[in-house]
């Protein structure tokens, strides 16, 4: 391939090659040509290029070749000479006149055809003219040419025109002559051209709208007649642009001939005749079977063209005549000719609802849809007026029919505009002069059921849109059912109202109050009791009780379980009870009886049904049990014997009776049902019944693949709702609410916006259909083998239409059955019911219809599946193998062929391995067979089967496929597109089996690559738009696969102008779906690319369609939210989301503002800015909505996640400082500097209508808060940004505050408000008090009992707001604490602040705390109760709690769970404060008395005495800790961990209070099972804040059982002066023993060893003896983690004084063991030589253990003298210098060496090697070169020294005296150089100066006699004073100001020394007179000197000795 990139054609190389690969080497260089044409200078090879390019016209190419070589002649006339241009136009045109009509010539001929049209597309004018010779030639070959020639033709006329413009003029007509005719050509691709090519020819032939507009509408109305979906698409473009021309023509046509315009009346006229025109029976052939009337393919398109029209005229033409066009559109649908049949008229009203849809839904903005709304009122309310005028009058029958279609119509549209409006409609609702709500509920009398079924199902609307008007519809309804109760019409318009309402409160989360439904119940029971007393509303009263309970049973178990025995009461009674009963009734009673009695057990089978739907949890043994047993007598009831006796009129209820048999079998286990088979069969294969009704479930059965086997059977498009019409299915399409009542409150099939039951003939077969799958896999094998053989024998006796009835409804039941056994795992069962079964599907392959022939390959599929044996796939796949070898005819070639597609499908790749290389052989050769297309296209889908199932067993057979693909995609006509899709399918298969390999670079993947991206272009290249989606999706898998080889740059511009509607019909909805999913893939990977290609595309394209793509400023992302307004496919919308998800993710943080900017236009929903930049044509610019509500919820949605990815990306994100000073070194956007922007969104977004946009908006306020509230600013130190905004801030929260404010906003805005008080930005007392009054208010509210809409929603919805209320103060309330606290600890700068802020806040709260704190009681006591498990239901207070009902329990508990942790938090600080609110007023139950917390026994009355304090501070304590434990116990994965460090500061705040401590050391047990239950929290969450956490409860656990114990101890030795033998107090009594489970030390022991170990693993012996260990270094602990060991550690030292001595001694080794451990493993140097947290902790630990008193214990005194020796010996080992470890901190060490030598003397003394060991560390020090080591040793020796017990000290006095001595006589030579190594020599001096102090008289002289002359010599002359460092000079007047002061201390000493020496005098003295001879100025800076030295530089925070 790669020797066809070349400016010039390869010729040696294209002759080298094989004459098969030659198109492709042909269709590659074409394809690099047209690449590198425009980029490269043509001038020298031009000539030889035109030669090449002309030599190929002649050279037969093939479709894809001949369009792109004319492309590339064209350019390349364009780009460089045109002197041969006419010669080549000539050649051309002498090609076209050739008389040779041979098939052989045809390609040469179509070629030149291309090349004639791209000339004159590319250079237009500039050809001059030569045209009309050219357009002559081509009119005349288009007389005699055939199809494929004269749709190449047409297609080409359509490009002339389109260069020439009105130049063409002259010939206009001619064409129009020409091409008129070919409108109803045989060939759908011609017509197709021909619309394509009349499309082009009106933008200039003013005659076409003008004079021929009426005979054109004609043709058009003609050429719908038996079109396909394409021509369809294509006819009603047309005929819609040529009626929007000729109302609205375009300026310069207009200019140049004056030209009457046509009137809107006329236009709309001309329309509505192709409406209304009698079916000209094209489908008339299909007989009853294909649903007679042609109408419908005729109506489809005509619908399409109203909805093109008005696209082409705008959305603000709409909106200014929007009046005309509905009362337009609605009179189509009340014409008589419309609604000949209720068939007819329900397709009709589909059609009519379509274009009210399609128009009013997508091209108008929210308000002017409002504006619609009240248009669309004002006609229901004209027809119902005129309905109450005829039924007085004599033809009130027809009108009354007429006006019930219009009514559906205008109410569905109102219903849709509003639900999709949802809470923006309220204007519409709320104003008065429009009266909605009265008047959709006025139709409810309406006189026609479906009109009522249609109010009904808008009231439905209304309320889902809108939660607030659910309540008081339903209370409405309900009077006016009371109150009219003798109306027929205003029972049954009014029950149907609350049934709908009642459907729809599943999607109202909020719900409805629990009264309602015992409301619906009362009536329901009422309607049901009074139907036998008036005959004249027997029927209607029996209906709408039914459905009422059925409808009620939507609101689930939580209500139903209330009414569950009286329904089961109800459900009984109305069946006969025994079989005898069964036969009596069938002698009474006359045909009147018999239809109220049958609907009656329709209607009560229906709400079973509901029931099992909506309440599987209810469903007990017992429940079923007793619901069989009405079930059963329905089973047993003879309908057909009733229908017999009383007439046919009887035969809809009995048909409504089985189809809610069947619809609630369904539902329960097959078992119970078996004995209806007869029946079920009897059903659908049309036993008794004398129409030919097929059912409606193949599609759902048949693969979704296959749907290019059946033309658009299963396609979807656009026009789906409507083109289901022409499915093949009796009914198809004909959906409406009347058919079926009960769906009014079911919910709706996913992506259909409104029910549409099948009329009951086909629902009642589909039923059963469906029951037969579900019963069939239950059957015994007789069974089956009987329905079989009756199968083959009803499709036997059938004969012609029937048959075809009987054999699709047989099939879909086998299908079903099958399905429904390989779901049960089961199989099909012994040979003979195989061998039956295989006859049945094996004859329908060979069945004239395609649609039999799909069934069948699929059954045959599923089949091999369930029986699953390799045999009998054999024997099937060899019978078609077979068959396929020998079979000439098209229709058993094509069945077979899907049969082993399917075979593969269903069995998978092994299973069918061996009949691999046959199938594919066989396959590859069919595929071949040009003579066929039908052929071709199913040989190819079954190939595309097996290479899908077939996985990496086909890569054998890849090349010789992928071939073949190539090959016929270069020569099929694009006409035949199914073997076009087929291909691509074939093509996706393929490269997925190849796969990661096409990355590789050998030469056979080289060529796979390139031969799949060849396929792929020449597919992209297609008119087909599901090819293209093909061609995209097989592209997506490349690119997968090898993204490197997928050029974006091409492919990102078409897949732009792909998803780009240019109108509404413009680009097929599967294509648009492939080309955002490959989008969406690109952008997960390569975002920024993505984009900037889509931005290169708006530069390079013209202008007038750059505007109206819209890609300018605002990118692909842009074009992306403008899909979001117009898109309403699911699928579609999500991969938006995805994608723009992916972008935002990729490219916020770099592109900052721009998207920002994005989402702010989305947002600010101004109706001019969104996506501006259109060109000033105004035609040409889609009329551009303002952002729908959704598209806004996701921009919110956008904001907050940029927010977040700001956050991980750059903290100068949020600091104005540093954001600012960034910006100067790099240009890149901060978000910081936007925050006015984000602020101004999140308001907009928080206060707008939309209330799902309100909590969005909240939500971003919330994150704008807690992400910004320490952002200073830099202006105003000590002061925040967001304080600016507090305005806002107070202004977006205020509205959710409101009465009529939904509660989950309210909650959400309490949130908000709580956030913003407790970040700390407002400090000001009076600013706070702008929100703190909107949550005053709330808890006002609270305290009342009244939730802002108790009465509107649910009790839950009352919960939810209550308990975000007090949650909001609880976090108030710990924010408050946490600041006062913050503040104390925080003295400097921000900590005074702080201070403030809090005591500002403690104001605000204090006033409330009384309430609160009962409110919050309250609280936690319903949490407590509902978190019980569900055995203990029993004790939960059978009136509910004190914010819960019992109805409502489940959502309750959500709720509870959400707001639970911070009221615990709040209200341990509560009872910290009071004391366990000792002082305060008792606890008064809430002010509604039925509500009382349950403080006291449930029950028990008030009047009980009250508790003693003693018992309420128990159940406090209880409760907070059952709450906790519980919590604690396992904190389910989903928890915020917010939780959970919440509960730890409740418990640690809790446990500080003296009343708690007392509590949990009496109850030791409690403490045990806390610590074992943090421990477990431990193992299970690892932040280090929740570990921190956990350590601070445990000390306080631990501190409350060691004060405790304290206060026994003292008391006991009160009491043991009374003589009388102490008992030994603490844990492990007289053995030492503990017991785990029962002892808290050991509780506490296992908790801290796991801590430590965890981040000290070093300390594990185990670690190190395992042979896989590797010697770690001591690492030094990140900060949370140093704080956490030295928690641990000081715990540690606390647990021996819990213990007795005997206890201590059992855990005082491991004790000692972990901290002397600790102390090696973090004793390390730090730069600024503090001390580490552990290493203090260590420290003090050590000191705490040494100098507790169980040293004085006799007992255990030589334990403890050897423990504390091996302690000393440890530290001693770990203190040894090593060179693996140079960071020791050796002073740690020492320190740790002196505790032991101070605190434990007596132990030490006289051990040899202790002291030994502990001198040498000493002598180390001291010779240490680290001026600081020896600093701190002196200090340490000193220490030493002055130990009282001489015993100890003398030692190392002897040891170490004369070291120093000669450590500070050395300091003469090398005087100190730096501040520390003076401070070093002073601390000598110091110890040595003590040592003077401590010898006996008669040594002094000696001693002194080593002092004095060292400090003398420290001295300096005068001329050495001069220059002398500053540490020098210090030296020297240290050692002076010391020596005057030793003179006078010991006199007479000082002179013998003095004496003995006159140097050292003279010395002296010159030094003293130097010193006074100095200035003032110097004596006062020497009298400030010692200060400065007696200050050792390392401060430790804690004095150990």
């Amino acid at each position: 391939m790669e020797l066809a990139h070349s400016l010039l054609l390869n010729e040696d190389a294209l002759a080298q090659i094989t004459e098969a690969k030659r198109p492709v080497f042909i269709f590659e260089w074409l394809r690099f040509l047209d690449k590198v044409l425009v980029a490269v200078d043509v001038k020298e090879k031009q000539k030889k290029l035109v030669e090449q390019l002309t030599g190929l016209i002649s050279s037969a190419p093939g479709p894809p070749t001949r369009k792109l070589l004319a492309k590339n002649l064209a350019t390349l006339y364009s780009i460089g000479d045109t002197f041969t241009v006419f010669q080549t136009l000539d050649k051309c045109n002498d090609i076209i006149k050739s008389k040779d009509d041979t098939p052989a010539y045809l390609p040469t001929k179509l070629a030149a055809v291309a090349c004639v049209g791209a000339f004159y597309e590319k250079m237009g004018r500039m050809l001059g003219s030569s045209f009309p010779d050219t357009i002559n030639n081509m009119l005349k070959a288009l007389k005699s040419a055939e199809s494929q020639g004269r749709g190449e033709m047409l297609i080409s006329l359509q490009k002339v025109l389109c260069g020439l413009g009105g130049a063409a003029a002259s010939c206009h007509r001619d064409i129009y002559k020409n091409a008129r005719s070919l409108l109803t050509d045989r060939s759908m691709a011609v017509r197709c051209a021909v619309a394509k090519c009349l499309l082009e020819l009106q933008n200039e032939a003013v005659f076409m709208w003008t004079t021929e507009l009426e005979s054109l509408a004609t043709l058009c109305f003609k050429a719908l007649e038996g079109s396909n979906y394409g021509v369809r698409v294509a006819v009603s473009k047309l005929l819609g642009t040529v009626m929007a021309t000729a109302l609205m023509p375009k300026q310069a046509a207009v200019m140049r001939q004056n030209v009457k315009r046509a009137t809107l009346e006329e236009v709309l006229e001309l329309m509505a005749t192709g409406f209304l025109r009698g079916g000209s029976g094209f489908l008339k052939s299909g007989g009853e079977m294909l649903k007679g009337g042609g109408s419908v393919s005729r109506l489809l398109p005509l619908v399409s063209a109203y909805v093109v029209f008005v696209t082409t005229l705008g959305g603000q033409w709409l909106e200014r005549n929007f009046a005309t066009f509905l009362s337009h559109v609605l009179d189509l649908v009340s014409h008589p000719r419309a609604t000949q049949t209720h068939v007819e008229a329900v397709y009709s009203r589909r059609c009519v609802s379509f274009m009210l849809r399609a128009t009013l839904g997508g091209l108008l903005g929210e308000k002017a849809q409002i504006a619609a709304g009240m248009e669309l009122c004002q006609a229901i309310g004209k027809q119902m007026r005129a309905v109450g005028k005829e039924e007085g009058g004599e033809s009130g029958a027809a009108d009354v029919s007429a006006s019930q279609h219009v009514m559906v119509c205008a109410l569905k549209e109102l219903g849709s505009l509003v639900h999709s409006l949802s809470a923006t409609a309220s204007p519409l609702i709320q104003e008065p002069s429009v009266g909605l709500l009265e008047t959709v509920t006025s139709v409810l009398l309406h006189p026609s059921m479906a009109a009522r079924l249609a109010a009904a199902w808008c009231l439905r609307c209304v309320a889902v849109a809108l939660p607030y008007q659910l309540t008081p519809l339903l209370d409405r309804c309900a009077e006016r059912i009371n109150n009219l109760k003798s109306s027929p019409e205003a029972v049954s318009g009014y029950s149907v109202a609350v049934a709908a309402l009642l459907g729809g409160v599943h999607q109202c989360p909020l719900g409805i109050p629990h009264s309602k439904g015992k409301l619906v119940v009362s009536i329901a029971e009422d309607l049901l009791r009074t139907a036998s007393q008036n005959s004249r509303l027997s029927l209607q009263r029996t209906q709408a009780g039914w459905l009422l309970l059925g409808s009620l049973m939507t609101l689930g178990p939580s209500l139903v379980r209330y009414h569950l025995p009286k329904m089961l009461l109800l459900w009984r009674n109305v069946f006969p009870r025994s079989q005898k009963e069964l036969e009596a009734e069938k002698a009474r009673g006359d045909s009147f009886s018999w239809q109220v009695t049958l609907e009656g057990r329709a209607g009560a089978l229906c709400a079973m049904r509901s029931f099992v739907a909506h309440c599987p949890e209810l469903l007990t043994e017992d429940v079923i049990r007793r619901l069989m047993t009405p079930i059963e007598c329905a089973m047993t009831m003879l309908v057909p014997a009733i229908i017999k006796l009383y007439g046919a009129h009887l035969k809809a209820s009995a048909a409504m009776v089985r189809l809610r048999l069947y619809d609630i079998l369904a539902l329960l286990p097959p078992k119970t049902y078996e004995g209806t088979v007869a029946q079920l069969v009897a059903e659908f294969t049309l036993t008794d019944n004398s129409a030919n009704t097929t059912t409606s479930l193949l599609r759902s059965l048949c693969h979704y693949d296959d749907s290019v086997l059946m033309g658009s059977w299963l396609q979807e498009t656009d026009h789906k709702s409507i083109e289901d019409q022409l499915q093949p299915n009796s009914a198809s399409g004909s959906g409406a609410l009347e058919h079926d009542p009960s769906s009014i409150y079911l919910r709706i099939p996913v992506g259909e916006a409104v029910p549409g039951p099948l009329p009951l003939g086909v629902s009642v077969i589909d039923a059963s259909v469906a029951l037969f799958g579900v019963v069939f896999p239950v059957l015994s094998v007789e069974r089956r083998l009987q329905m079989l053989d009756h199968f083959a024998e009803c499709i036997k006796q059938a004969k012609g239409i029937r048959q075809q009835a009987v054999q699709l409804n047989i099939f879909t039941a086998v299908l079903s059955a099958l399905k429904g056994l390989a779901e049960n795992k089961s199989t099909l069962g012994p040979e003979e019911v195989r061998k039956s079964a295989l006859a049945l599907v094996m004859g329908a392959l060979d069945n004239p219809n395609p649609i039999l022939r799909c069934a069948a390959g699929e059954a045959l599929g599923r089949m091999a599946q369930v029986v699953g044996e390799a045999t009998f796939i054999a024997r099937m796949a060899q019978y078609s193998f077979d068959k396929l070898k020998s079979a000439r005819d098209v229709v058993s070639r094509t069945g077979h062929s899907l049969a082993l597609g399917c075979l593969h499908r269903y069995v998978g790749g092994i299973g069918s391995g061996q009949h691999l290389k046959t199938s594919v052989s066989i396959l590859l050769a069919l595929a071949q067979d040009g003579s066929s297309h039908e052929v071709q296209t199913w040989s190819l889908h079954s190939l595309a089967l097996i290479v899908d199932s077939s996985g990496p067993m086909y890569r054998g057979y890849v090349e010789p496929t992928l071939s073949l693909v190539l090959t016929l995609l270069l020569t099929v006509p694009p006409s035949h597109t199914e073997v076009h899709q087929c291909l691509g399918r074939c093509l996706g298969a393929l490269i997925t089996t190849v796969g990661p390999e096409l990355q590789g670079n050998g030469a056979t993947i080289s060529t796979i690559r390139s031969s799949c991206l060849v396929g792929c272009a020449i597919m992209q290249d297609h008119s087909d738009s599901l090819v293209q989606a093909a061609a995209i999706s097989c592209l997506q898998q490349l690119h997968m696969f090898a993204p490197r080889h997928v050029n974006l740059s091409s492919l990102v511009p078409c897949l732009c102008v792909r998803i780009h509607p240019v109108h509404l019909c413009s680009s097929h909805l599967l294509l648009r779906r492939a080309a955002v999913a490959c989008l969406r893939q690109l952008a997960q990977r390569e975002a920024a690319e993505v984009c900037a290609y889509a931005m290169s595309l708006a530069k390079r394209l013209p202008r007038s369609l750059c505007s109206s793509l819209n890609i300018t400023e605002t990118g692909l992302e842009g074009v992306l939210f403008g899909m979001l307004d117009r898109e309403t496919d699911r699928k579609l919308c999500a991969d938006i989301h995805d994608t723009l998800g992916h972008m935002l993710s990729s490219l916020a943080v770099e592109k900052l503002s721009h998207w920002l900017k994005l989402c702010k236009d989305v947002l600010a929903m101004d109706d001019d800015i969104m996506f501006t930049g259109l060109g000033e044509d105004d035609k040409a610019k889609p009329s551009v909505v303002a952002p729908r509500w959704v598209t806004r919820v996701f921009a919110a949605d956008c904001l907050c996640r940029i927010i977040l990815l700001c956050e991980n990306a750059n903290k100068a994100h949020f600091d104005l400082a540093a954001a600012r000073a960034f910006r100067v070194q790099n240009p890149k956007d901060l978000l910081v500097l936007h925050l006015s922007d984000l602020i101004r969104m999140a308001f907009m977004a928080a206060t707008d209508h939309s209330n799902q946009l309100r909590m969005a908006g909240l939500q971003a306020l919330e994150d704008i808060i807690k992400k910004f509230a320490t952002a200073p600013e830099p202006e105003f130190p000590g002061h925040v940004i967001l304080e600016q905004y507090q305005a806002n801030v107070g202004a977006a929260l205020r509205p959710a505050f409101s009465p009529d404010t939904p509660s989950d906003i309210t909650a959400k805005a309490c949130q908000v408000c709580s956030t913003w008080i407790g970040s700390g930005v407002v400090s000001d007392l009076n600013d706070l008090r702008r929100v703190h009054t909107l949550l005053v208010s709330s808890l006002d509210k609270v305290q009342a009992g009244t939730g802002s809409s108790s009465q509107l929603y649910s009790e839950s919805a009352t919960t939810m707001e209550k308990l975000a209320v007090l949650k909001a103060w609880a976090e108030v309330r710990v924010c408050t604490h946490a600041r006062v606290r913050g503040g104390h600890e925080d003295q400097e700068g921000g900590g005074v602040q702080a201070r403030a802020a809090g005591a500002c806040l403690i104001s605000l709260v204090q006033p409330e705390l009384p309430s609160l704190s009962r409110l919050w009681l309250a609280m936690l006591q319903d949490y407590a109760l509902l978190t019980l498990p569900a055995e203990f239901s029993s004790q939960l207070p059978p009136e509910g709690g004190a914010f819960y009902t019992p109805e409502t329990i489940d959502t309750a508990r959500i709720h509870y769970r959400g707001s639970w942790a911070p009221v615990l938090h709040a209200v341990a600080l509560w009872l910290r404060s009071t004391g366990f609110g000792a002082g305060q007023e008792p606890i008064e139950p809430p002010a509604d008395p039925t509500k009382a917390p349950g403080f006291f026994p449930k029950g028990a009355s008030s009047a009980v005495a009250p508790k003693s304090f003693e018992d309420l501070v128990k159940d406090r304590m209880h409760l907070m800790l059952g709450v906790s434990i519980e919590f604690l116990c396992f904190p389910r994965a989903e928890e915020p961990i917010e939780n959970v460090t919440s509960c730890l500061q409740g418990l640690c705040t809790l446990l500080d209070s003296p009343c708690a401590k007392t509590h949990i050391a009496e109850d030791q047990l409690l403490a045990v099972e806390l610590l074992n239950v943090l421990h477990r929290l431990l193992l299970t969450r690892d932040p280090p804040a929740v570990q921190l956490q956990v350590t601070a409860v445990v000390q306080e656990t631990i501190r409350a059982a060691v004060e405790h114990l304290q206060e026994k101890r003292t008391q006991q030795e009160d009491e043991g002066e009374k003589d009388r033998p102490p008992t030994v107090l603490g844990e492990g009594g007289e053995t030492g023993e503990l017991v785990p489970g029962k002892s808290l030390v050991f509780a506490a022991m296992e908790l801290l060893v796991f801590i430590l170990v965890r981040h000290l693993p070093q300390l594990n012996t185990r670690v190190k003896e395992s042979p896989s260990h590797a010697a770690l270094r001591p690492q030094r602990l990140p900060g949370e983690s140093a704080c956490l060991v030295a928690n641990t550690v000081s715990i540690l030292a606390e647990l021996p004084s819990l213990c007795t001595p005997a206890g201590s001694m059992t855990i005082l080794p491991t004790a000692l063991f972990l901290i002397t451990g600790v102390l090696r493993e973090t004793a390390l140097k730090n730069a600024d030589l503090s001390v580490p947290m552990p290493v203090s902790a260590a420290l003090q630990g050590l000191k705490t253990i040494i100098t507790s008193p169980l040293a004085r214990a006799d007992s255990t005194q030589t334990q403890w003298t050897s423990l504390v020796r091996s302690s000393l010996a440890s530290v001693l080992e770990y203190s040894q210098p090593d060179d693996s470890r140079p960071d020791m901190d050796e002073v740690s060490m020492l320190t740790a060496i002196t505790l032991f030598l101070l605190s434990a003397s007596s132990e030490l003394v006289g051990v040899t090697v202790l002291q030994k060991g502990c001198i040498d560390r000493f002598k180390n020090a001291l010779n240490s070169s680290d001026p600081m080591v020896q600093t701190r040793c002196y200090q340490l020796l000193l220490s030493v020294f002055q130990h009282p017990s001489r015993a100890l000290a003398t030692p190392y006095i002897h040891a170490l005296a004369p070291l120093m001595v000669e450590k500070l006589k050395a300091v003469e030579r090398s005087r100190p150089g730096s501040a520390g190594e003076l401070q070093a020599v002073q601390e000598g001096i110091r110890v040595l100066e003590n040592l003077v102090g401590m010898g006996e008289e008669q040594n002094r002289v000696q001693l002194l006699a080593l002092l004095v002359p060292t400090l003398i010599s420290y001295l300096l002359d005068e001329n050495t004073m001069a220059q002398a460092a500053p540490a020098s000079s210090g030296l020297h007047d240290f050692a002076l100001q010391n020596l005057m002061r030793i003179g006078p201390l010991y006199p007479a000493a000082f002179k013998t020394v003095i004496g003995a020496a006159p140097e050292l005098k003279t010395r002296l003295e010159s030094a003293i007179r130097a010193n006074q001879a100095s200035s003032k100025a110097r004596e006062a800076a020497r009298l400030a000197q010692p200060a400065v030295q007696a200050a050792p530089t390392i401060k430790l925070k804690t004095s150990f000795f």
